[in-house]
């Protein structure tokens, strides 16, 4: 039995999210991390390799999400108060980067493994 891309079921499962997420804007978060795990887990293959996949794709958004927040408070910092204050506003965006990071990979990993689960024992 042939076994699906880890990467490639995350990628997928990640695009799937955010086209949902976009359809649906006020519940979509939710069904959209559902979604994408369940495409995720579809194209890995396997129940393991599904949630693995699955958790992968939610975690992805809440990466991007913290990388750009931390830019974002470095740039704002920088231009209200200098040096001085894009370096204060870096390490805030860094801190509130993490904390968000942390969030939607507990609760987007979450629901995107559970998703993942379920498509790759459908898969098999």
């Amino acid at each position: 039995m042939a076994e699906g891309n880890l990467l490639s079921g995350a990628f997928a499962g990640f695009v799937a999210t955010l086209l949902v997420a976009w359809l649906f804007p006020g519940f979509g978060s939710v069904i959209g991390h559902l979604v994408g795990g369940l495409v995720a887990g579809v194209v890995a293959r396997g129940i393991i390799r599904g949630a693995v996949a699955g958790f992968l794709s939610g975690i992805f958004g809440g990466i991007i999400l913290a990388v750009v927040i931390a830019i974002g408070g470095g740039f704002i910092g920088g231009m209200v108060g200098g040096i001085i204050g894009g370096l204060i506003g870096g390490i805030a965006g860094l801190i509130g980067g993490i904390i968000i990071a942390i969030l939607a990979g507990f609760v987007g990993g979450v629901l995107s493994a559970v998703g993942g689960l379920i498509g790759g024992a459908l898969r098999g």
